[in-house]
């Protein structure tokens, strides 16, 4: 699904690039370009977002950058 339309972006792109190492609204604004034009995407990127860095730390896949912040288990 398209998550900023105005950006092209979907969620399948989103969850790509936080697999590639990027953990923050800030990150995706910048290489993506989410949230830069209407901002009507920026609650579901950050859902996105948020799901996509959880899903990497069930299943042990954490990138390098997001290990200090791991959240206790």
């Amino acid at each position: 699904m398209y998550v900023c339309v105005c950006k092209a972006v979907s969620d399948k792109t989103i969850r790509q690039k936080v697999g590639e190492g990027l953990g923050s609204m800030r990150e995706l604004k910048q290489c993506l370009g989410v949230g830069s034009q209407c901002g009507k995407c920026i609650q579901t990127a950050q859902q996105v977002l948020n799901q996509s860095i959880q899903d990497l730390y069930a299943n042990n896949r954490i990138p390098c950058h997001l290990v200090e912040d791991r959240p206790a288990a």
